[in-house]
C-alpha cells in the first residue's frame, strides 16, 4: 500500500491487490480547530479462477470411496463440472459418483475400470470466464498370489533341485520377494530367482540338503498392499547310523548293544546276526529269552542276557525306510576265564627220553600260564626241564632222569576274569604188548597176505611200526619186514612155490620193542598151469583186427606165449598165430570183408596150457573207393585234398570256357599277351585254322598207394571250336 497525500486531498494506493485487501477504508480528515470530519469507501476485489494445487496423477486403492480433489477459487464462486470420456458426469447417468459441495469429485467403490483422465472444469458466468484442469486418476489393485503347488518332496544328497513357482497379479506389477524362517532370501549359488511372463516369479533351490527341508514364503507386494503365500519342502534323508560300537562284555552277564540312525522319515531298524544270519526286528525275542530288542525314535538296543561264547562274532545292524537303507556292523567279543582244550593229562616217557606236556589254553583276554610241581613253580632254570610258550600254549619239556621226575605237574592258567588249574600226570612208558589173532590171506606160489590184530597196551608211548618176521620151516635164519606205518596188513613177496613157512609179529615203539605174537605155519601153493586170459578187441585198419590181452594168475611161473587160434565161421580149419607172453595184444590180419570170425585163446607157461579162451567178432563190408583212399588220412591232409581237388575243378572249366567260349581267366593273359605282339602287324587270330591243342591230365591216387590207370584225357580243339574226346578217353 502506497499513501500519497496533498494540501486538500489524499491517495491511498493498493499495488497487486488480493482478495484479503476488500472491505470497508474510511478517510478520516481534521482541521486546525480540531474538527473532524470522516468518509467511508467501500472496496470490492473479485478472485478470477485459479486451481491451487491440483495433483495429477490421485491415486487410490482398488474398492475404496475415491475423493479426487480439485481445488479452485474465484470471485464470485464459481460453477464446477466434471467430465469423463468427454462426457458430462452426472449423478443421474453415474450413481457411484457424486460432486461434493467443495467441488470435489467422490467414486464409490473404484475399480481399475475407472482409471483414465478426468477434467475438472469451472466457469463465472458473470465474467464470461472458464478454465479447466485434466487430473489422471490411478487405481491401484492389491496383489493377489496363487500357488498350483504348495509342497515338494526332494531326496537330501543327490544333487537334487526343486523349484517354487508363484503366480502374481496386481497394479502395480508387484515385487515378489522369498522368505525363509523370517529372512529375505537373496541370489546365491545355493538360490536361484527366475521372473517370466505372466506374473510368473520361482526360486529354484539346489543341491537340497537336510537342512533345506521346512516352510518358505512367497510375498507380493506393490501400493496397494501386499499378500504372502507358504509353501513346504518335504526332504527326504537316506538312512545313515550314527553311533554303532563295539562291545565286550563277559561271559555270563548281559551286553547291550545300541545302534542310532537318522534320516527322513525315520528308519526301521533291524540285528542281524552274522553266525547263523538270524535277525531281530522292534519288539522280536529270542525263543531261548536271551535276545530281546527295544528301541524308540531312531534308536534300537539288543540286549543278550546271559552271554555265552557262542554269541562271540559280528553283529549287523540294519537301518531301512522307504527311501533306501544303511548297514553297519559292530563285533561283540567276550571276555571269559581260561578254558583248558583237551582231556589228555597222561604223558608217558622213559628216563633220558624228553617228553613235551603241553598245556593248551582258550581265554579272551590271554591268560599267563605257570607250572607247577609238589607247590613249587617251575622256572627256566629248573634242572632236566624247559617251558616253551605261545599264546594259548605252554609246553613242558621233561627229561626225566630218574624215578623222582614221573609224577604229577600242575599248569596254572590265569587272567583278569579268573584262574583256572589242570593236572598232568608224567608216567614211565613200556614196550608193547605182542599183536595176536595173526592170518593168512591170498597165498599164492610167491606171495602171502599177513593180517593181525593190534596189541592191547601199547605201552604208553604210541606204536611206531609192526615188525613181521617169516622163515622156512626147519631154518633159523629169519627174514624182517616193517609194516608200512601202523598198519595191520602186511604182504610178503618172492616166496618160493610149494614151501611151509612160519610167520610171527612183533610192535614196537619209542621205547623199544615188544614181544613176539604166536608162530603161525603155512604152505604156499605148488607151480600150475596159469588161469585164462581175458580178451577185449578193437577193429584196426584195413582188414587188420586187434585183440586186447590181460594176463590173469600165471600159475607162479611167467607167461611164455599166448597161442592165438582163429576161423571164420564158415570154416573148419584154425590158423594159428604164437603171441610172446610179454605183448599185451594180438593183431589178426589179413582178414575177409563182411566176415564173422571166431577166436579161441590160451596162456602157456613152462607148466602146461591154461584153459581157452573164446572170443568173437565180426569184420563189417569193404569200404567204398573214396573211405578207402582217405582212410589213412587226418583232417588235414583230407581238406589239403579238397582244396586241390577244387582248384584243378577251376583250371579245367577255366580251360574250357577259353576254347569253347573265349573268355576267361586265361583268355585275358593270352589277349593282354597277344595285344602287345600284334599292336603294328595286326595280327588278331589266337589260332590258326585247323591248329590243334592238346592237354593231357594224369590221375593218381593222392595218399601214395597204387595208381590207377595211367590213362589221361585228351581234349583236341580245332578252329571251329569244336571239342572231340577220344572214345577210351571217357573212362579217365
Amino acid at each position: 500500500m502506497s499513501l500519497h497525500t496533498e494540501t486538500s486531498r489524499s491517495k491511498l494506493i493498493i499495488y497487486n491487490a488480493i482478495i484479503e485487501d476488500a472491505g470497508i477504508y474510511r478517510c478520516q480528515a481534521t482541521d486546525a480547530s480540531g474538527h473532524t470530519e470522516e468518509a467511508s469507501v467501500v472496496l470490492e476485489i473479485y478472485q478470477r479462477l485459479t486451481f491451487r494445487d491440483v495433483q495429477s496423477p490421485q491415486e487410490f486403492r482398488h474398492g475404496e470411496t475415491a475423493e479426487v480433489v480439485c481445488d479452485v477459487i474465484s470471485s464470485p464462486v464459481p460453477v464446477v463440472v466434471w467430465y469423463y470420456q468427454d462426457k458430462e458426469i452426472t449423478e443421474e447417468h453415474h450413481s457411484r459418483y457424486q460432486v461434493l459441495a467443495n467441488n470435489n469429485l467422490q467414486i464409490h467403490q473404484v475399480t481399475k475400470a475407472d482409471e483414465g483422465v478426468y477434467r475438472c472444469e469451472a466457469s463465472v458466468e458473470a465474467r464470461g470466464e472458464i478454465d479447466f484442469v485434466d487430473i489422471a486418476v490411478v487405481v491401484n489393485v492389491p496383489p493377489v498370489l496363487s500357488v498350483f503347488q504348495p509342497s515338494f518332496n526332494a531326496t537330501a544328497d543327490y544333487q537334487e533341485s526343486v523349484t517354487f513357482t508363484c503366480i502374481t497379479s496386481g497394479s502395480p506389477d508387484p515385487m515378489v520377494t522369498w522368505h525363509r524362517k523370517g529372512q529375505q532370501l537373496e541370489p546365491s549359488e545355493k538360490y536361484i530367482f527366475n521372473k517370466l511372463e505372466g506374473g510368473r516369479s520361482m526360486l529354484t533351490i539346489r543341491n537340497i540338503r537336510q537342512v533345506d527341508g521346512g516352510s518358505y514364503s512367497c510375498k507380493a507386494t506393490n501400493k496397494a498392499g501386499s499378500q504372502e503365500r507358504e509353501l513346504f519342502l518335504k526332504v527326504f534323508v537316506q538312512p545313515h547310523i550314527t553311533q554303532l560300537k563295539n562291545v565286550t562284555a563277559v561271559e555270563g552277564s548281559a551286553a547291550m548293544i545300541s545302534c542310532v540312525a537318522e534320516g527322513e522319515p525315520l528308519p526301521d531298524i533291524s540285528w542281524r546276526r552274522a553266525s547263523d544270519a538270524q535277525t531281530f526286528m522292534d519288539g522280536d525275542k529270542s525263543r531261548d529269552g536271551r535276545f530281546e530288542v527295544r528301541g524308540r525314535h531312531g534308536k534300537s538296543v539288543l540286549t543278550i542276557s546271559g552271554v555265552r561264547l557262542t554269541d562271540l562274532g559280528r553283529f549287523d545292524c540294519e537301518a531301512q525306510s522307504r527311501i533306501g537303507g544303511h548297514q553297519k556292523s559292530m563285533f561283540l567279543d567276550i571276555e571269559y576265564i581260561p578254558k583248558f582244550l583237551t582231556n589228555h593229562t597222561i604223558f608217558y616217557s622213559w628216563e633220558g627220553n624228553p617228553v613235551n606236556i603241553s598245556c593248551d589254553v582258550m581265554s579272551n583276554p590271554p591268560a599267563t600260564m605257570l607250572w607247577r610241581r609238589e607247590r613249587f613253580t617251575i622256572s627256566e632254570g629248573t634242572p632236566n626241564m624247559q617251558i616253551h610258550g605261545s599264546e594259548g600254549k605252554s609246553v613242558l619239556e621233561v627229561t626225566p632222569m630218574s624215578d623222582r621226575d614221573f609224577g604229577r605237574y600242575n599248569c596254572t592258567a590265569r587272567n583278569n576274569i579268573g584262574v583256572r588249574y589242570q593236572e598232568f600226570i608224567l608216567a614211565q612208558a613200556d614196550v608193547p604188548s605182542n599183536p595176536y589173532s595173526v592170518r593168512l590171506s591170498a597165498v599164492s606160489q610167491r606171495l602171502a597176505t599177513v593180517t593181525f590184530m593190534k596189541p592191547d597196551s601199547h605201552g604208553g608211548v604210541p606204536i611206531s611200526y609192526y615188525l613181521v618176521q617169516y622163515k622156512e620151516l626147519g631154518s633159523q635164519d629169519w627174514r624182517d619186514v616193517r609194516s608200512h606205518s601202523v598198519q595191520t596188513t602186511v604182504v610178503l613177496t618172492g616166496l618160493e612155490p610149494n614151501t611151509t613157512y612160519e610167520v610171527r609179529v612183533a610192535a614196537v615203539n619209542g621205547k623199544g620193542q615188544g614181544e613176539f605174537s604166536h608162530t603161525e605155519t603155512f604152505q604156499t601153493l605148488p607151480i600150475r598151469e596159469p588161469s585164462p586170459p581175458a580178451v577185449h578187441g578193437q577193429r584196426g585198419m584195413g582188414k587188420a583186427y586187434r585183440l586186447g590181452l590181460v594176463k590173469q594168475d600165471d600159475g607162479g611161473m611167467p607167461i611164455v606165449e599166448y597161442i592165438v587160434k582163429y576161423k571164420t565161421d564158415k570154416e573148419e580149419q584154425w590158423m594159428t598165430k604164437l603171441v610172446p607172453g610179454a605183448n599185451d595184444y594180438a593183431m589178426l590180419q589179413p582178414l575177409q570183408w563182411n566176415t564173422r570170425y571166431e577166436v579161441e585163446i590160451t596162456a602157456r607157461n613152462v607148466k602146461g596150457l591154461s584153459e581157452p579162451t573164446f572170443y568173437q567178432f565180426f569184420m563189417p563190408q569193404k569200404p567204398d573207393i573214396t573211405e578207402s583212399l582217405f582212410s589213412g588220412l587226418g583232417l588235414g591232409a583230407v581238406v589239403g585234398l579238397g582244396l586241390g581237388a577244387l582248384l584243378l575243378l577251376l583250371v579245367l572249366v577255366d580251360v574250357s570256357c577259353f576254347f569253347l567260349r573265349h573268355c576267361g581267366l586265361l583268355m585275358c593273359i593270352t589277349r593282354t599277351l597277344c595285344s602287345k605282339k600284334t599292336a603294328t602287324s595286326g595280327k588278331g587270330k589266337e589260332m590258326e585254322e585247323g591248329k590243334a591243342a592238346y592237354l593231357k591230365l594224369p590221375l593218381k591216387e593222392e595218399n601214395g598207394k597204387e595208381s590207377l590207370k595211367p590213362d589221361t584225357i585228351e581234349i583236341k580243339v580245332h578252329g571251329d571250336n569244336s571239342l572231340h574226346i577220344k572214345p577210351d578217353d571217357s573212362k579217365a
